[in-house]
């Protein structure tokens, strides 16, 4: 064999060498990525739509890449059943009762499961156990989201735009203050008035900031009687002293109208002085014959004066009466 056929064939070795390199080391790396050389645990969930996952894609856990999807096939006419493939590593994390929703790797890149949530308490996945699947969620809701917020936009841009065309001919009151010169003018009033009144508001209130702090100053009736006890104790004993006399009064009144009640009566002898006309006129006259006989007594005691068995008498008395007056005079 020649020496150029030798290195043709030395060469030839060296590429299928590094072809079979090559296919080995591939051979591992799509092995790894889809588990093939570990030992795993398959799941399975169920979603009524997979919004473009395909075998192959990731599975996730807290943002840690656990596994793979193996396979996706449809469970009835209305569920696709996904089934994954979990490193048995990742096993004792993830728990029965975890759910597993569609997310993706970035804003528009490859689809991927989330698993989320488990309790402590729960026991960990086994192989052959079925997920919970979550409502739909990440893009596709966020699209549906902004679909439902542009179809409500439009609505509210259209009611704007018949909002303004009323405003626009006039209708309504914005639509009257813009176009009717008497309404705006009758606003424009209301509006000075509304400042009046907030201006006298301000004014009241000054006052009686004014009239607190007169009242809050020491030396006032006011103040005394919110923070002087002696003047709040002599104020209520005034008080009880005036509730007593006022008491008193009514008492007096009570009596008096009892009085007065009784002098209607004439069971007793002012009644029947006051509402008895005989009886008035028999002590009239009984009065009179009074007066009569007193008259008639002096006649009598002057006719005894002059008589001369009495006469000594009158005369010592006279004399006595007189030394009595000068005794009282000159002491």
């Amino acid at each position: 064999m020649s020496a150029s056929e030798n290195r043709r064939s030395v060469i030839v070795g060296l590429f299928v060498l590094i072809g079979i390199i090559i296919l080995v080391a591939g051979i591992l790396v799509l092995g790894g990525q889809q588990n093939r050389f570990s030992k795993t645990v398959t799941v399975t969930t169920v979603f009524d739509d997979v919004s473009g996952l395909k075998p192959g894609n990731n599975v996730w856990f807290s943002g840690v890449k656990i596994g793979t999807i193996k396979s996706i096939r449809f469970k009835n006419l209305q569920d696709v059943e996904i089934a994954m493939v979990i490193e048995a590593s990742s096993r004792e994390y993830i728990r029965k009762d975890a759910v597993a929703e569609i997310g993706s790797e970035s804003f528009i890149g490859n689809k991927l499961i989330v698993i989320k949530g488990g309790s402590s308490d729960v026991p960990a996945i086994e192989d052959g156990d079925v997920l919970q699947a979550a409502e739909a969620g990440g893009l596709d809701a966020m699209m549906a989201t902004l679909q439902v917020n542009n179809e409500n936009l439009v609505e509210i841009t259209r009611n704007f735009g018949e909002i303004s065309g009323r405003i626009a001919r006039g209708e309504g009151t914005m639509g009257a203050v813009l176009t009717d010169s008497l309404m705006a003018l009758q606003v424009k009033q209301m509006i000075s008035n509304l400042n009046q009144t907030a201006a006298n508001t301000a004014q009241a209130s000054a006052a009686l900031n004014q009239l607190t702090t007169k009242l809050n100053a020491e030396g006032t009736l006011i103040n005394d009687l919110l923070t002087d006890t002696v003047v709040y104790a002599n104020l209520r004993g005034a008080v009880a002293e005036l509730q007593g006399i006022t008491q008193t009064a009514s008492a007096l009144v009570s009596n008096l109208n009892q009085t007065a009640g009784k002098l209607d009566d004439k069971d007793n002898a002012i009644g029947v002085l006051l509402n008895d006309p005989e009886a008035a006129e028999n002590i009239r006259q009984t009065l009179i014959n009074l007066e009569t006989s007193t008259e008639k007594l002096d006649q009598n005691m002057e006719a005894l004066q002059h008589n001369f068995l009495f006469r000594g008498f009158f005369r010592k008395q006279a004399r006595k009466a007189e030394r009595d007056s000068i005794n009282n005079t000159n002491p």
